[in-house]
């Protein structure tokens, strides 16, 4: 018997490069499966026979241990860390629109006074509460329905009156259907919409445009 078979070795023939045995994934996998089943093994009966393997492996896996709670704890304290950034975030951004609305005001000198259900708006705009920001969208909408109706466009609803509308007579008419698509997803989704404070910004934006239009703010 050769050394080949005494090992129990698959030899290839000679035109053959390689045994393609390897290229079997399942046969691959299970032979590391073999290695680490055999390691575990060893550590095993070296714990129970008190051998100093034994020690070293449940030194090994006390440190592990020791090692994940700390991770956890750091992650627990970054999380907490970032939520607090969002807020700090969250409540700059809401200065900044505010402050931008101030300046806008000011460069346009005087003029009508804003309406006080627009300054609403604005006021649910700047609160910390997602939900006053959909308010802030549902009552904006409303003051379009108003004014569509005051300004007799055709239509039972605002929804019928966007629709027949013409961009002749209602030049910001691409940015009332935006705005008004946000706030049916507000009305119909419920507490499944998401909004985020820039969306609801960025809605409220749309309906000023909107409202500047028509000398309604």
């Amino acid at each position: 018997m050769d050394i080949s078979q005494s090992l129990n070795i698959n030899t290839a023939p000679d035109n053959q490069l390689f045994n393609p045995t390897f290229l079997n994934l399942e046969y691959v996998f299970n032979e590391i499966l073999k290695f680490f089943r055999a390691v575990g093994d060893t550590f095993t009966s070296s714990a129970s026979s008190g051998t100093s393997a034994g020690m070293i492996y449940h030194t090994i896996l006390t440190i592990l241990a020791l090692f994940f709670i700390v991770m956890i704890a750091y992650c627990s304290v970054r999380m907490f860390e970032i939520r607090e950034r969002e807020k700090e975030h969250l409540e700059h951004e809401i200065e900044e629109y505010a402050e931008h609305q101030a300046k806008k005001a000011k460069a346009a000198g005087p003029g009508p006074i804003i309406n006080d259900r627009w300054e609403n708006v604005l006021n649910y705009l700047k609160s910390e509460n997602p939900s006053d920001w959909k308010v802030a969208v549902i009552e904006a909408d409303a003051m379009l329905e108003d004014l569509t109706d005051t300004l007799e466009f055709e239509g039972e609803n605002l929804g019928e009156r966007l629709k027949f509308a013409s961009k002749e007579k209602f030049k910001t008419l691409d940015e009332a259907w935006e705005a008004h698509l946000i706030r049916n997803r507000i009305a119909h989704e419920g507490l499944k919409f998401d909004l985020t404070l820039r969306e609801a910004q960025r809605a409220v934006a749309l309906y000023e445009r909107v409202f500047q239009e028509f000398g309604h703010i």
